[in-house]
């Protein structure tokens, strides 16, 4: 049921969050058509100046190079993402006890009762924490305040970048009648099509329609967003640090096709060291490891392995995903994509012990991992890598696919 009482909830966005990230490590970059994705090959994230060209997120890399010749192209620094994230999350942890960590970027923060606290207004705590951000973190945001999460959403993007905008009950229909169905935080393109057919165009038109319309017509999320767009607060803030995570996935699709199969399985060892590594960033390690190829029918063929003992080495998970491999693979296919997933993640690390000393094998290379991740963190990746990773790493395919995600942990 909806809780009636008056809430002020904030919603901050970051501004092309990873390519500002880039620009903050490298200020030379600010004012220029960026993009990153580099080592998937498709546009992961964009510069608003490269947006103005014409270039879209999923775009091919190979594409942006032959159209676009002067746009900065990037690979993504995920390291760099998450530690800016944590960074931004403390700034507004600053000024508000309950944040919920929605993104990478983004991030819901209950303000109700602060204005006496901090001996400012709503409005001013939202400018001080964009002060903040831009002061010690060098990137912009975007800040919506509203009494409900669904409408600071609509907020935090009315006006981008660096936008500060704030929704009262007062001022709720002015907003919903501008803004299209499509745009409104959990309507995907199926449901707002359903919706456009039916006459509904705007978030007002959504409104306008009656409890038991809506009740009739749609299933029990909708009648969710619904109540928050009118201003009825359904949505708790969650401030609980996210502890269990379903899994990491590392995939890369290339062209042109390919049977090559000392190539696949190079690709494949490659997703498993960078999936590890994400795994031993936030000191996990997976109890499954699944491994796939997609043709170039976009056919999937899976192949999953229950760890006896769980483990981050990638000299213990890739041997496995390599005996297997035979499983999944066809000589007379094509094909297009690879991919490996890290499931079942436990951040506890101690496993049972066994009689053959696994355990003990996994601990070792993890602890030479740790070295090496230290390493890496100062002076760049691929310092060290599996012999069977290198035809991967010298051969840089051209990206085709943009429905394939590299998945941050942050987005899970």
């Amino acid at each position: 049921m909806a809780t009636n009482r008056p809430k002020v909830i904030l919603h901050i966005d970051g501004d092309a969050f990873f390519v500002g990230v880039e620009m903050a490590k490298n200020p030379k970059l600010k004012g220029k058509a960026v993009v990153t994705g580099e080592e998937r090959g498709i546009v992961s994230a964009l510069s608003y100046e490269a947006k103005a060209i014409g270039i879209k997120r999923g775009m091919p890399i190979f594409k942006v190079k032959n159209e676009f010749p002067k746009v900065i192209i990037l690979p993504g620094d995920y390291a760099s993402y998450v530690k800016y994230s944590g960074k931004m999350m403390d700034i507004v942890r600053r000024y508000a006890d309950d944040v919920e960590e929605y993104g990478i970027d983004e991030c819901f923060a209950d303000l109700t009762g602060l204005e006496p606290i901090h001996k400012m207004t709503y409005k001013q705590i939202a400018e001080k924490i964009k002060e903040d951000v831009k002061n010690e973190l060098n990137i912009s945001v975007s800040i919506g305040i509203a009494p409900t999460k669904v409408l600071a959403k609509v907020a935090s993007k009315w006006v981008k970048p660096n936008g500060l905008t704030i929704i009262t009950e007062d001022s709720i229909n002015t907003f919903l009648e501008k803004e299209p169905i499509e745009k409104i935080w959990g309507i995907g393109p199926k449901t707002s099509e359903l919706l456009k057919r039916k006459g509904i165009k705007t978030a007002k038109d959504f409104i306008d329609k009656s409890e038991s319309w809506i009740k009739e017509n749609l299933s029990k999320p909708y009648e969710v967003i619904w109540n928050e767009l009118k201003g009825n607060r359904i949505l708790e803030l969650d401030p609980n640090l996210k502890n269990e995570y379903s899994s990491i996935q590392k995939t890369r699709s290339f062209h042109p096709v390919t049977n090559d199969k000392v190539f696949l399985l190079s690709q494949l060892s490659k997703h498993v060291e960078e999936a590890c590594a994400k795994a031993r960033y936030y000191k996990l390690v997976p109890k499954k490891i699944s491994f796939f190829l997609k043709d170039r029918n976009f056919k999937y063929d899976f192949h999953s392995i229950v760890l006896s003992n769980a483990t981050n080495a990638p000299e213990i998970l890739f041997p496995l995903v390599e005996k297997a491999f035979d499983q999944v693979y066809k000589k007379n296919i094509l094909y297009r994509t690879t991919g490996v997933i890290l499931e079942g993640l436990d951040s506890n690390s101690v496993s049972q012990g066994d009689l053959f000393g696994d355990q003990n094998v996994s601990k070792k290379f993890e602890t030479i991992h740790e070295q090496i991740d230290m390493l890496e963190d100062k002076f760049g990746k691929r310092l060290v890598y599996l012999a069977s990773t290198q035809k991967a790493i010298k051969r840089k395919a051209k990206g085709t696919d943009s429905e394939d995600k590299d998945r941050n942990l942050l987005f899970l």
